[in-house]
């Protein structure tokens, strides 16, 4: 069944971090609007199934573009992060031939759920917000012949980041060139034969990156050859409740979502061993086994293992899950991919 849509929620009270947040915001926000700065939309890859989508954008306040269009620039991290959120604005979602209104939260992001009879495989939808040009989203509409799709960690699974390394996980993020990231070996390989050996197979990244850096790892995806897909992050920063968002709890809701939303979906879940991604993967294995094709799991080395703040912890190639799951684990693409071959 198709999920329903959020319905209008009491406020909850905003932890105080919150609240200075949101006064810093409201006051450079005068500012910058004298200034001629305007509205603008980052529209992200959404996807849904017949009957309905999840789309996905974020509005933020910017100034007019007066660079010259299609000039390639080395982007650095930091320029991500240098945004303003449009928060309480009114967002038009046009899809399939209709309109739905919806409006920003207080980070500028819309996520939502709209009724649209969009046919299986690719497709887009129209946002637009006043001061600013519409823009099309992609979706990935699910078949609902389907049965068996990807869910992928982003870092140390498919991009080289080491992110539990605080020091060299802030100079990947808000310094390093995108151009100078690196590729997991042969990841872009496995995930193009499973593609291709399961005609119509869907891939999700789900990662505890934030939503700021989605634009850079659409391009290195697409760069790395890397098959097309719904990026699934967060937002950093305050919430109602806390001064950060849990990653872990980002995963765990995104994959408790997913189930929902594809109750006949198998997914191979592909993972590291080095942050927590074994731990999620085994919780979520054991309360859906029926929604678990397997679990890959990419070896650390014992240099990046250490490096990344954890120790090596050498897995069996084969590993039996909670529910009788064989989980696979090997150092790169290449090696999952014999493994997998090897055990049908």
């Amino acid at each position: 069944m198709p999920p329903t849509p959020a319905g209008q929620l009491a406020v909850p009270t905003l932890h105080r971090a919150a609240r200075i947040e949101d006064a810093v915001h409201q006051l450079v926000e005068r500012r910058l609007r004298r200034t001629g700065w305007r509205t603008n939309v980052i529209a992200y890859t959404g996807y849904g199934a017949p009957g309905w989508v999840r789309v996905m954008c974020r509005v933020l306040l910017g100034r007019p573009d007066t660079r010259q269009r299609g000039r390639l620039e080395k982007v650095r991290g930091w320029r991500s992060f240098a945004t303003l959120p449009a928060k309480h604005v009114t967002v038009t979602i046009e899809a399939a031939g209709v309109r739905h209104e919806v409006r920003t939260d207080r980070s500028g992001f819309v996520q939502t759920v709209v009724k649209a009879d969009l046919a299986p495989g690719w497709g887009v939808v129209r946002i637009s917000v006043p001061e600013a040009e519409p823009v099309e989203a992609p979706v990935r509409i699910l078949d609902p012949e389907v049965r068996f799709g990807i869910l992928s960690d982003i870092d140390d699974t498919v991009m080289v980041t080491a992110l539990p390394r605080p020091l060299l996980a802030a100079w990947n993020t808000f310094v390093l060139d995108e151009h100078a990231r690196m590729a997991v070996p042969g990841m872009a390989v496995l995930y193009e034969r499973l593609v291709t050996a399961h005609t119509g197979a869907p891939v999700f990244y789900l990662s505890t990156g934030a939503w700021n850096v989605a634009p850079t790892l659409t391009r290195f995806l697409s760069r790395h050859l890397y098959p097309a897909g719904p990026l699934l992050l967060t937002d950093w920063g305050p919430t109602h409740d806390r001064w950060f968002r849990s990653g872990r709890e980002h995963k765990r809701a995104t994959l408790e979502r997913l189930a929902r939303e594809f109750p006949r979906m198998r997914w191979l879940l592909v993972g590291d061993d080095g942050q927590h991604d074994q731990e999620i993967y085994r919780e979520f294995a054991a309360g859906h086994p029926d929604n678990v094709a397997g679990v890959a799991i990419r070896q650390l080395s014992p240099t990046e293992a250490v490096l990344a703040g954890t120790l090596p912890t050498p897995l069996d190639s084969t590993v039996q899950g909670p529910v009788g799951q064989r989980w696979l684990s090997a150092p790169d693409g290449a090696g999952l991919w014999k493994l997998m071959r090897d055990n049908g």
